[in-house]
């Protein structure tokens, strides 16, 4: 295939591993790698073991080896456009006008929404070019004609890198960040910001810039994957496992603790007072319920205020008296996972399985086994031809 031979449609299978996890320290490694921490209550198993398969095809085709809806999370990073010849012919990202490119894009996302469960996502991460001494405007151009195309965009993630590629160019800053773009075919996708701001937030919602370092590469393909990338997206959007029979993700059942970060001197003497005068674990709660106020605007911003009954209301009112102005410190205390809500149909269930069309060097693909999901992946190439 490296010598020109034309692949454009066709979809053949090299390569079908198996990626054995052993039962017994599934939940330690799930625990472990997306991040957990010790008071969390792990995912349970599931039934099935991930798996690793790598074909070789078009990824406009990917419908035809791959079962309609059965990916969470399709995750790549395609060529982009007049950056690099990988020598083949009907290839994306050789395209005579930005447009094409584009129209090529599109076309192969119709085929990954026929693979892709209602409440899957898509990331991609795609940069712009420079032509005719000009930006084209890619990633702009992509999301608009995958909106016509009834795709909705989340997030413009801004991938920042503290290095790249020399360039030496006089006239213009030098270009160290690309975008990733997060699409879904509908509004209740799976989505667990809980996990990852666990993970990458200190448990507050980290924000849309990710300071990801290249990942270097001494191989053939010239843009290997930075694993983190990919171990993000999957955090975020591709679940522990998916029931079988109606399709539901697993979900993480979250509820707030009485704990504080005792490191911040303000929550070390909320936690003291709280102590001195024996404030039960109904007080904190009711604090937590009524939030800072029980009326007036927070009505209006505060999810479940003006709705407490009046013995909450009285419970809120003696802890806020004694605490004073520390009461607030107990309406941030910290985020548990407490449980894991599975569907009632009781049907065995298999891992998350994600998709990348793109494969390359099969980075993606590795780190959702290392993850303890399923991962395929397409590339022009033949699997292994990059290692």
């Amino acid at each position: 295939m490296m010598n020109g031979e034309n692949v454009f449609g066709q979809t053949q299978l090299f390569d079908v591993l198996k990626k054995n996890v052993n039962p017994v320290q599934l939940n330690y490694r799930q625990a472990e790698n997306q991040g957990e921490t010790p008071g969390d209550i792990p995912p349970p198993n599931a039934d099935i073991l991930p798996f690793k398969k790598l074909f070789q095809g078009d990824a406009r085709n990917v419908s035809l080896v791959i079962e309609t809806n059965s990916v969470d999370l399709i995750i790549t990073s395609p060529p982009y456009w007049k950056k690099r010849d990988y020598g083949i012919a009907g290839q994306i990202g050789q395209e005579n006008t930005p447009q094409e490119y584009v129209n090529a894009m599109i076309e192969a996302m119709k085929d990954w929404k026929k693979v892709l469960r209602n409440t899957g996502s898509i990331f991609i991460n795609v940069g712009d070019t420079y032509y005719n001494n000009g930006l084209i405007g890619i990633p702009g151009r992509l999301e608009a004609a995958a909106i016509d195309d009834g795709w909705m965009v989340r997030n413009r993630i801004i991938w920042a890198k503290n290095s790249g590629m020399p360039d030496p160019v006089k006239n213009r800053l030098v270009s160290r960040h690309e975008y990733i773009i997060h699409f879904v075919k509908k509004r209740n996708y799976y989505y667990d910001l809980f996990g990852y701001a666990q993970k990458y937030g200190n448990g507050t919602n980290p924000g849309d810039i990710w300071n990801v370092g290249l990942t270097r590469d001494t191989g053939r393909h010239l843009a290997p994957f930075p694993e983190e990338l990919v171990e993000r997206a999957i955090t975020l959007a591709c679940p522990y496992s998916v029931c079988t029979v109606c399709g539901q993700p697993i979900e993480r059942i979250v509820s707030k603790t009485a704990d504080l970060d005792e490191s911040r001197p303000q929550a070390r003497r909320a936690m003291e007072i709280a102590r001195e005068y024996n404030l039960s674990p109904q007080h904190i709660r009711a604090i937590q319920a009524t939030g800072i106020s029980d009326a007036g605007k927070a009505q209006v911003y505060q999810t479940g205020t003006g709705k407490n009954s009046e013995e909450v209301k009285r419970l809120a009112a003696e802890a806020k008296e004694i605490l004073g102005g520390y009461f607030r410190e107990f309406t941030f205390a910290k985020r548990i996972t407490t449980g894991w809500q599975e569907c009632k149909c009781g049907g065995p269930t298999v891992p998350g399985v994600i998709l990348d069309p793109f494969m390359g060097t099969g980075t993606s693909i590795d780190v959702a086994v290392r993850l303890n999901r399923s991962g395929y992946g397409i590339d022009l190439h033949k699997p292994g031809t990059f290692d």
